[in-house]
């Protein structure tokens, strides 16, 4: 068995254009639609928007990796360096502001060359030399192998499963030249097959000791947004990745396996992305019905606990909403988080649950 790079052709892969076509044609057209639906949004609900999709994306981008970031401490550090004004700031953690800054380098600065340096230094934020790891990899600079072969695994310690082996060491600095100068020159080839190949191609290398899949869907967005010529995100390919995680190790180790035709992995790779932007109209209704909610409440008075919680609320927490999670978030009792919640009922913002007794919960109602 030969893995992706041991094929003589390598890195010449090929796939079905006309096999893909109408998919592409498809995903295009949801590009624009809702692309064109987000610039319709007010500046305030624009940047909302970009507030929860790229939260969304540094969160999951890591969870994909088994790393979790506090989402308060992601939103918090996504909020400043877009310069938004937000309630609720916290200082973030500096391995949150390491993946931010690496996300939204990428997005940003979609049009910047990507390079070498620019990668090592993407490496060295993700680790900061006062986080733990950086004690057992090799920072900013190409892995060694001095630990033997680089084998690309998932599920939890002492359960991995191996899906490939990566280029050898002594391989990345001529594998690495010969992908940045594609990259930044890839022909006539449709930008969203650029966005897959160049996924695929740099999992296959794999260069750095750890962190290899936060950077290649950094690499990704920022292929897709050279696609849209748009910094704004509306939607989270990470996202996606991280709700079919099985169907994405799958198909990768199937590829790794495979020939250099790689049809099936770019079917899948845009089928995921189609889904995605999908995906997105969620986080616009989102945002439709926080602004729908206070531009119906703008003429009446809501009390602070009331405008605290419900921006809370709306803005998506776990679970229930239920008086003992009132009192929590507005530090007050029971008795007044009862009478608060009674309050929006009468005024038909929320609405008592089917389900009562200790259970009694309570829900958004829709304009």
């Amino acid at each position: 068995m030969q893995y992706l790079w041991e094929h003589e052709e390598w890195p010449q892969l090929i796939w079905d254009e006309n096999y893909l076509y109408k998919l592409i044609a498809s995903i295009s057209h949801e590009q624009g639609r809702v692309q064109g639906k987000m610039e319709t949004l007010g500046f305030d609900l624009h940047n909302e928007a970009q507030l929860i999709t790229r939260t969304e994306d540094v969160i999951k981008s890591s969870e994909i990796e088994g790393v979790a970031l506090d989402y308060a401490q992601v939103r918090s550090s996504v909020a400043r360096r877009l310069g938004l004004e937000v309630g609720g700031i916290v200082q973030a953690s500096e391995r949150v502001e390491g993946v931010v800054a690496m996300m939204l380098d990428a997005t940003e600065k979609y049009d910047t060359t990507l390079s070498t340096e620019r990668l090592f230094n993407w490496h060295s934020v993700l680790f900061p030399s006062r986080v733990a790891d950086t004690d057992t990899i090799n920072v900013g600079c190409w892995r060694d192998d001095r630990n033997g072969p680089m084998q690309v695994v998932s599920g939890p310690i002492g359960q991995e499963t191996v899906h490939f082996q990566a280029v050898p060491a002594n391989r990345i600095d001529q594998e690495m030249s010969v992908f940045l100068q594609w990259y930044e020159d890839p022909g006539d080839i449709h930008s969203l097959f650029v966005a897959g190949l160049a996924h695929l191609w740099f999992l296959t290398i794999h260069p750095f000791e750890d962190g290899n899949g936060r950077i290649t869907r950094a690499i990704t967005d920022m292929a897709l947004a050279r696609s849209e010529r748009f910094v704004q995100r509306y939607y989270s390919m990470s996202s996606q990745i991280c709700a079919e995680r099985n169907g994405y190790y799958n198909i990768l180790e199937i590829t790794q396996r495979g020939s250099v035709d790689i049809t099936g992995w770019m079917d899948w790779f845009l089928c995921c992305l189609q889904r995605s932007i999908k995906q997105s109209e969620e986080t616009l209704n989102t945002v439709l019905t926080k602004a729908r909610f206070w531009t119906r409440f703008a003429q009446e008075s809501l009390s602070p606990r009331q405008i605290k919680v419900m921006n809370k609320y709306l803005d998506g927490f776990e679970g229930k909403l239920t008086s003992s999670k009132w009192a929590k978030i507005a530090k007050c009792s029971q008795d007044t988080a009862t009478r608060d919640i009674h309050d929006l009922i009468k005024r038909g913002a929320l609405k008592r649950d089917v389900a009562g007794g200790r259970s009694t919960s309570y829900s958004f109602v829709e304009d």
